[in-house]
């Protein structure tokens, strides 16, 4: 890896290189306060953001205001971002899109207050692609969010600037939301813990009622397991959901009799890179050695699950276009609108009669995938359908065409969960050969969010992973 491309805001100050775990349990015992740690966390922004490009907008001096104020929640004043897809109250949102002059919101989005009432203090927004469409960083109305471990390659989407912010250390903790994989995809390129929770955990972001499934979940992007955790035990302290097992509070014990099945090929029968086959393989060893069961299988899901979801994606880039004005400001020009979108709705032209059945397909797969799980406890997987891609592999300026080709190889694993609506989870597990992230998922049944938890956790224990404040370490010795 070219350690000069690597950008970190890691240093001696009260962040250190503590998660929002630690930083609160100190916060609570009076050794740190929400002021300084939040003086620290813009300082640190306003060091490497010009490098990444991760901030959409800037909440610096009201944040320093809240900082002073008391503060509720299991994070006691931690500085976070919200993502560029959820109204903050004075701020402008744009969704990462030319289309949209930003509006002034007036009001937090649902999810935004959620995160609030965890008792995070925003910074301001993150970057997001336009509409969060794809599964890079890279927009015409921000430029390209670029990945922190090497400044050549993409922080994966579309939730980038999130991941960008949190693995270079500004922020221990920030917002995302997952549509085809959007948490988990750059929590994999950044070397983060990436959670899509059960749906119906968090107030998720709605979708029309004919859709086959409401694919939009919230989460967020961490750099520990126990974040993620404790993050979601908040959020069910103020909103469970009753129709599951509760998460409850950070296990130290876990189950050692797991039935994990290994899948590392894609609805069609290809390969995963060998690189991410290896690091599955490397995981599911490991997963034995701590006393589970391992069964490698072939893909069981039909083989058009991809063909009916980007189509399911297509007609959501058609809803945004053409209800563009109504749910998003008078103000849309659709005119604006960038080649991948454009080139989304006219596929989505090209195969309307094609929609009905798919759709009555994608509504029966949630059963199906329970079924699978039924013989099963966790299903493993490679995160992605390849590693990092370099900047410009999905930018704005690549014709629809070809970015079509491209992501359909690159995401061939995280949209079953949407559809399903089942807990994924994606941790960091080793690197490629430029240095690059590489994480591996878990995935269960609908409502089994803390069993992904508790192996998470039980595995981050026994790994060697090396996070970017790390890699930090060794570069200054070198």
């Amino acid at each position: 890896m070219d350690t000069d491309s690597l950008i970190s805001a890691f240093k001696d100050d009260s962040l250190g290189d503590d998660d929002a775990v630690g930083i609160a349990e100190k916060i609570k015992k009076g050794d740190l306060n929400p002021l300084s740690i939040t003086q620290d966390a813009i300082e640190r922004a306003q060091e490497v953001n010009p490098h990444l490009n991760a901030i959409a907008v800037e909440d610096f001096d009201s944040a320093l205001e809240r900082s002073k104020e008391s503060f509720t929640g299991v994070f006691h004043g931690i500085p976070t971002f919200i993502k560029d897809t959820d109204q903050v109250n004075g701020l402008p949102i744009y969704y990462g899109s030319r289309t949209l002059p930003g509006d002034i919101s007036t009001k937090y989005s649902k999810t935004a207050k959620q995160v609030i009432a965890t008792g995070l203090n925003h910074l301001g927004t993150s970057t997001t692609p336009e509409f969060g469409l794809t599964g890079t960083t890279e927009s015409l109305r921000f430029g390209a969010t670029r990945n922190p471990w090497n400044t050549g390659y993409s922080t994966g989407g579309s939730s980038g600037g999130s991941s960008a912010l949190v693995a270079a250390g500004v922020i221990p903790i920030a917002h995302a939301n997952d549509g085809a994989g959007s948490i988990r995809i750059p929590a994999s390129c950044c070397g983060l813990v990436g959670l899509k929770a059960s749906r119906g955990r968090i107030k998720d972001k709605e979708v029309p009622g004919y859709f086959p499934a409401n694919i939009l979940h919230d989460g967020v992007v961490t750099r520990t397991v126990r974040d993620t955790w404790a993050f979601h035990t908040s959020i069910e302290q103020h909103n469970p959901a009753k129709e599951y097992p509760p998460i409850g509070e950070i296990s130290e014990t876990y189950r050692k009799d797991l039935r994990i099945a290994v899948l590392t090929e894609n609805c069609h029968g290809n390969q995963s890179d060998d690189v991410l086959v290896e690091a599955v393989h490397d995981v599911a060893k490991q997963c034995e050695s701590l006393g589970h069961n391992i069964e490698m299988i072939s893909n069981p899901f039909y083989k058009k699950f991809d063909l009916d979801f980007w189509l399911l994606w297509a007609h959501l880039a058609f809803y945004l276009r053409y209800g563009g004005r109504k749910e998003f400001s008078s103000n849309f020009d659709a005119s604006q609108l960038e080649q991948w979108p454009q080139f989304l709705v006219n596929h989505h032209w090209k195969n309307l009669h094609k929609l009905p059945i798919a759709f009555w397909r994608l509504r029966k797969f949630a059963s199906d995938y329970e079924k699978l799980l039924e013989g099963f406890d966790i299903l493993l997987t490679p995160t992605l359908g390849t590693t990092p891609p370099k900047i410009g592999f999905f930018g704005p300026e690549v014709d629809g065409e070809t970015h079509w080709h491209r992501i359909n190889e690159y995401l061939p694993f995280t949209k079953y969960q949407n559809i399903s609506g089942a807990p994924a989870i994606t941790l960091p597990c080793s690197t490629d050969s430029e240095g690059l992230p590489i994480g591996i998922q878990f995935a269960s049944r609908l409502g089994e969010d803390r069993l992904l938890l508790e192996l998470s956790k039980q595995l981050e224990e026994a790994s060697s992973w090396k996070s970017l404040a790390s890699k930090l370490i060794i570069k200054e010795k070198l």
